[in-house]
Formats: structure tokens, C-alpha cells, sequence
């Protein structure tokens, strides 16, 4: 059995080929994951997404979830640790999308919360890095709210599914600015 990580809102358990089936009809909202370069709007190119996240997982790059909303007994999307560079101890958090329902219900904060104090508690990384497209202002400013820096911003960088190549903002967090944000 993978990593848990759960509290008062949210559970986040391994994703798998047995429970990936439930994010099928949130991972079909239109345009769910505008910013990013994934496909999972079919059945088929959701399996193909888990698929590769678990490859990544055996391989020691990725540790993918199914995220469970408590509050609404249901699903709600998907998040994982990824780029996973132990040597010099820091991580990604991303992949992250959940469906429009639960969208500015402090869901991806309670997500996010359970996330950092792992990789920073347990697993002992000294930075988590997050990136997002420069123009998802959404997110951007969810990074800040977390007290995540701007550490820059890598121009054109990623082609999206429509052919756009965006801009993305690279964020970090520290041990050290964690261990003042959560006192």
C-alpha cells in the first residue's frame, strides 16, 4: 500500500488502474486542464495518463493520488509529487486538477497543505518547486496564498494540446519558509 495523506477535508490515496475509472466524468469537463499539456478528456487518454504516471512511479520519479473530497463524498481529481530528484532533495508538486464542483472550495488547499508538510516533514525535501502557466492567474495566485516565491518564468517552454507554447511560471517553497508559514 502507497502513501495516504488525509485530514478533515480531503484524502489522498495512490492512484491505480482498479480506481483511475472514477475521474472519467470529471476528467470530460471542457477545457478542465486548459494550461496544462495533458490529454485525459476520453476514457482512453485518461488510462494512457495514469498509465504513464505509474510508469514514473516505478521508476522513483512520481508518487500519483486519487483525490477523495470528504465533504461531498466523491471524487474529485487527481495530484501527485513528481520530478522527484532525492539526491538534491526537491520535488514538484503538480498534475493537479480537480472538477469545476470543487473549484474555489478550499479543496486544493487542504491538498496542498497535506502535500507540503509530507514532502517536508516525512519525506524530509528541503524545497517544493510547483509550475503553472503564466496565464492561469487562478493558480498563480494560489501559489502565493501558500507563500510560494516566483523564482522566474520560463518563456515558451511547453506546447499545449492546441498548439499554444505557454510560459511557465516556476514557484518555489523551502523548508525553512514552511516551517514559519505553518507556526
Amino acid at each position: 500500500m502507497g502513501v495516504i495523506l488525509e485530514d478533515r477535508r480531503v484524502k489522498l490515496t495512490p492512484l491505480t488502474l482498479e480506481n483511475y475509472a472514477h475521474l472519467i466524468p470529471i476528467a470530460s469537463e471542457e477545457k478542465l486542464i486548459q494550461y496544462s499539456p495533458s490529454d485525459i478528456g476520453s476514457p482512453e487518454s485518461l488510462k494512457r495518463y495514469v498509465q504513464l504516471a505509474l510508469a514514473q512511479q516505478s521508476e522513483g520519479k512520481s508518487i500519483p493520488f486519487i483525490v477523495y473530497d470528504k465533504k461531498n463524498n466523491s471524487y474529485a481529481g487527481s495530484t501527485r509529487y513528481m520530478h522527484i530528484n532525492r539526491k538534491n532533495k526537491v520535488l514538484h508538486i503538480g498534475a493537479t486538477w480537480i472538477g469545476k464542483e470543487f473549484q474555489g472550495s478550499g479543496l486544493n488547499s487542504h491538498m496542498k497543505q497535506l502535500m507540503l508538510s509530507h514532502a517536508f516533514e516525512k519525506m524530509e525535501f528541503e524545497k517544493v518547486e510547483f509550475r503553472v502557466d503564466e496565464r492561469n492567474i487562478v493558480s498563480r495566485k494560489a501559489m502565493e496564498k501558500l507563500g510560494c516565491t516566483l523564482e522566474g518564468v520560463l518563456r515558451r517552454d511547453v506546447y499545449l494540446l492546441d498548439g499554444y507554447k505557454r510560459n511557465t511560471c516556476c514557484y518555489g517553497l523551502l523548508k525553512q519558509e514552511w516551517d514559519r508559514l505553518k507556526k
